[in-house]
């Protein structure tokens, strides 16, 4: 049995499948329609990829590190592309759906392809999730703009609220017997609530606001996320009918919001004063490199094209190129803006969900018709990261429902509208239902985790099947890295023993607090040693085998990216993933086509 877990299929069989495949759950000869060339795939890379991560984290990341935030930009775009390569690598051989799911199957085997299936279904419909809250939280702060506002119980989720409650109740109760009204703190801004208590901000104004003035049904209060679950359903709809009108409404969403970003770079160059820019990196490298993982939530999308490669006109051609275009300009994108918010105000201001807005706010260059402009296009930009993800999810689900490790009626096609119906439907009621309830915080980071998995696997996968690539007509060139991966390991090494050897020393030392056991003192470390362990196998490797270079780099850099997440996130995704494998063992190793294949042929 151990051997049949690791079953491969050959990307010969692959092809053959796919260009038969619908044939087991639909009439024979309804495939998906191919409309998508170089140009649309890339507007669908940028519209995955910009988003939350420009509009609101942004602010974050320019906060802990100064304007130095630009090299956490270029770092993690840097991870990604090599990534990026050996996504495109895979595309250009194996041109049909399922990204990384797929290129598994033909480098590590089933079990390895129904683990990666099954934690892609985090980046794509758990990432949905945060995006759809985050929508939510951008439209109804533009609608309070116009003087429209909803009720905090009717936007908040039930988690936020109750947590508000138990956590401001105290500091707000206070405030209002000071004379001030809940109504008042609610319209005020997060420096005016910190000068009346430091444990006050605008969340917890919402969140107290929402858990008070909830309707009960029965001994429950009514507290849920209703823009969140509206979005969902009208994105879902538009997904259902299919990807020619999905495409076009990409486009023209992706169009206008790139052209509202490159409308504040330029105007906010104009009030850029050079001062701000010093202290260039006032915390150092930990200040960079604390928000690294957040930051690579606002990378994450690019790699959904992929799983478009049967709707593509020339996918060997146009999605290489597609992928590696996107990642590009996101990166321009996400480097001079930073560059332009950190030069229009100090770093330090930019604490903030809504930086963008703030720097022509009152604290910055005082245009509040931009202000506006941009609430707009965040709004706009959430909705077409929810349309790339939406579409990704369910062509997922149908690369594995054709080998049988899902039911067939998962990779049914709609006769009229030629999109996988039924993967479509589940996919938007595991985004709405949860999105009613969850917190924002719960999701991104096990997004982030589940993400870089996938591209890890994709980037060993890559590695596993070098020579079978050859060192001709390849998208990814053979750089012989025997050499350069050991030296650059000693000298990265050697670097911070000489200039940050508290960093080094931090690592390999256990100090618990006063109220810490060992243990627990020991947890948080666990991944960073773990990932030094890795570091140095690999580089072994690199020396013995002649491991190609570029998806070592990428193995490498994204394996750090995951040992600098919290263990939460790590205990989180791994319930996640025994909760993944009892349902390969108890239905898909039984219903997989290879395993029924092998019976057929030992019979």
């Amino acid at each position: 049995m151990s051997k049949s877990l690791f079953r491969k299929k050959s990307i010969e069989q692959i092809q053959v499948d796919a260009s038969q495949g619908f044939a087991d759950a639909e009439a024979a000869g309804t495939g998906l329609r191919r409309s998508l060339g170089t140009f649309d795939l890339t507007m669908m890379g940028v519209a995955a990829i910009v988003g939350a991560g420009i509009f609101a984290m942004i602010g974050q990341a320019s906060f802990d590190a100064g304007p130095a935030v630009i090299f956490l930009f270029i770092f993690t775009a840097v991870a990604c592309a090599f990534s990026g390569l050996c996504y495109a690598e895979f595309a250009s051989r194996i041109p049909v759906a399922g990204s990384a799911y797929t290129y598994s199957y033909a480098s590590f085997g089933e079990l390895i392809a129904w683990i990666i299936g099954w934690d892609l279904i985090i980046e794509y419909a758990i990432g949905n999730i945060a995006v759809a809250i985050s929508w939510s939280d951008y439209f109804t702060g533009m609608l309070k703009g116009y003087g429209i506002n909803i009720p905090a119980f009717m936007t908040t989720d039930y988690l936020s609220a109750s947590r508000g409650f138990v956590d401001g109740g105290e500091a707000i109760q206070q405030a209002l017997t000071q004379g001030y009204t809940l109504p008042q703190l609610s319209v005020m801004t997060g420096d005016q609530l910190t000068a009346l208590s430091d444990k006050l901000n605008p969340s917890l104004i919402e969140a107290f606001d929402a858990w008070t003035h909830a309707p009960m049904l029965g001994n429950m209060r009514v507290i849920a996320d209703f823009p969140a679950l509206v979005i969902t359903v009208l994105i879902t709809a538009l997904v259902y009918i299919g990807i020619r009108e999905s495409k076009f409404a990409s486009n023209a969403m992706t169009i206008l919001k790139l052209s509202v970003i490159i409308l504040v770079i330029v105007l906010g160059a104009f009030y850029v004063h050079p001062t701000n820019w010093s202290p260039f990196a006032p915390s150092g490298v930990a200040g960079v490199m604390k928000g690294i993982a957040a930051v690579f939530f606002a990378y994450i999308g690019f790699d959904a094209l992929s799983t478009t490669a049967e709707e593509c006109k020339n996918p060997q051609r146009d999605l290489p190129r597609a992928i590696i275009y996107s990642l590009a300009i996101c990166t321009v994108l996400y480097v001079v803006l930073a560059i332009v918010l950190t030069g229009m105000v100090s770093y330090t201001q930019l604490k903030t969900g809504e930086p963008l807005a703030f720097v022509f706010g009152p604290a910055g260059a005082n245009i509040p018709w931009v202000a506006g402009i941009i609430s707009i296009s965040a709004v706009i930009a959430m909705a077409t990261v929810f349309l790339v993800f939406q579409i990704g999810q369910p062509r997922l689900w149908m690369a594995m429902s054709r080998d049988g490790l899902l039911p067939k009626i998962f990779s049914s096609i709609h006769p009229k509208f030629k999109t996988p119906w039924f993967a479509t439907i589940i996919t938007g009621l595991v985004v709405a239902i949860p999105s009613l309830f969850m917190n924002l915080t719960e999701v991104t980071g096990l997004t982030s985790i589940g993400t870089l998995f996938a591209f890890v696997l994709v980037c060993g996968g890559v590695l596993l099947k070098d020579k079978e690539f050859g060192y001709e007509n390849r998208f990814i060139p053979y750089i012989n890295s025997q050499w350069i991966v050991p030296i650059g390991f000693v000298l990265v090494w050697a670097g911070f023993a000489y200039f940050w050897p508290d960093i080094i020393k931090d690592i390999f030392t256990v100090t618990p607090k006063e109220d810490e056991t060992f243990w627990s003192a020991f947890g948080p470390k666990l991944p960073m040693l773990v990932f030094v362990v890795f570091s140095l196998v690999i580089t072994i490797l690199s020396f013995l085998k002649r491991l190609s270079l570029i998806p070592v780099l990428g193995l490498l850099s994204c394996a750090y990216l995951m040992s600098g997440l919290e263990a939460s996130n790590w205990w989180r995704f791994g319930i996640w993933l025994v909760f993944g494998l009892l349902i390969y063992v108890f239905y898909g190793y039984s219903h997989s086509k290879l395993h029924q294949r092998e019976a057929a042929a030992g019979a």
